[in-house]
């Protein structure tokens, strides 16, 4: 069963870093497009960033210049480096995977940017 868990989040400062990690289960990663997605507390889901099975990656408006999307094929994990982290980055971030047909999500890790 395809599984993708999620990892990394937590409370950090504003002006911090957190790197977040999906890893993923009875797949592999290299033939998905993967996808962060983000929920701040009542409020819809946004697109973050994504990367696609070709390697190649794009990012929201909110995330250019401060995150990074990337993907260790040996591990089958796809990570998100955040920083210069700012309160209006809290959220539940999630990873999504979609491709050959299907579409899975991880939980979800709660990411808290405070004082």
């Amino acid at each position: 069963q395809v599984q993708l868990v999620e990892s990394g989040g937590g409370l950090v400062q504003p002006g911090g870093s957190l790197r977040l990690s999906c890893t993923a289960s009875e797949m592999r990663i290299g033939i998905y497009n993967f996808y962060w997605y983000r929920q701040p507390p009542g409020e819809q889901r946004e697109w973050v960033a994504g990367i696609s099975s070709s390697g190649l990656f794009d990012y929201s408006d909110l995330a250019k210049d401060r995150f990074t999307i990337f993907r260790d094929m040996i591990k089958n994990t796809v990570y998100l480096q955040m920083d210069n982290l700012k309160s209006d980055d809290t959220a539940v971030y999630y990873c999504n995977a979609h491709g050959r047909g299907a579409n899975y999500w991880g939980q979800g890790t709660q990411v808290t940017v405070s004082s």
